[in-house]
């Protein structure tokens, strides 16, 4: 993660690969495929490190339905900016919260083209409103004190999105 001045929101910094299957006939990233790329960035931000792997340190979810708790899509929202071609670098995902609820959390993207690029160029923004749930009986469940604790830091400005 890199540096965040003072005052600035703490962005988590995410570099995802694309693959050629992620381009569509008019060879850009297809719609579909983006939302794949935001899930993946997801669970690298926020799932648990398995043994000898290193995580940010939002990485304070159990994966799997044996975890107890599920984290459901209740929403979500995306902007394009521009296409996105293909390229070797990966992209950045840049993310954070725009507001974490009693059992809901407003998680905040923003994709980029290699941060080693000369010129940045912002491809889409998005919102996902997440939702956690107990696996057994399928109602929500609170944010965890240690969820709280590990995401506070990356609390800022919720999306404004230009058709609004």
């Amino acid at each position: 993660m890199t540096d965040v001045p003072i005052g600035a929101t703490a962005r988590l910094h995410v570099p995802i690969h694309l693959r050629w299957g992620d381009l569509d006939a008019f060879n850009h990233v297809n719609n579909t495929s983006m939302l794949k790329l935001l899930e993946e960035a997801r669970v690298r931000a926020f799932w648990k490190a398995e043994e000898g792997e290193t995580a940010p340190p939002t990485a304070v979810l159990n994966s799997g339905i044996e975890a107890g708790t599920l984290t459901l899509i209740a929403r979500q929202e995306i902007e394009y900016l521009a296409p996105v071609p293909y390229q070797r670098r990966p992209l950045e995902v840049q993310m954070w919260f725009g507001k974490l609820g009693g059992s809901s959390l407003e998680v905040c993207y923003e994709v980029y083209n290699d941060p080693a690029n000369e010129t940045r160029v912002l491809y889409a923004r998005s919102t996902a409103v997440i939702v956690l749930v107990d696996a057994v009986s399928g109602r929500p469940t609170r944010i965890t004190p240690d969820m709280r604790e590990a995401w506070t830091p990356y609390i800022g400005e919720p999306i404004t999105y230009a058709h609004r």
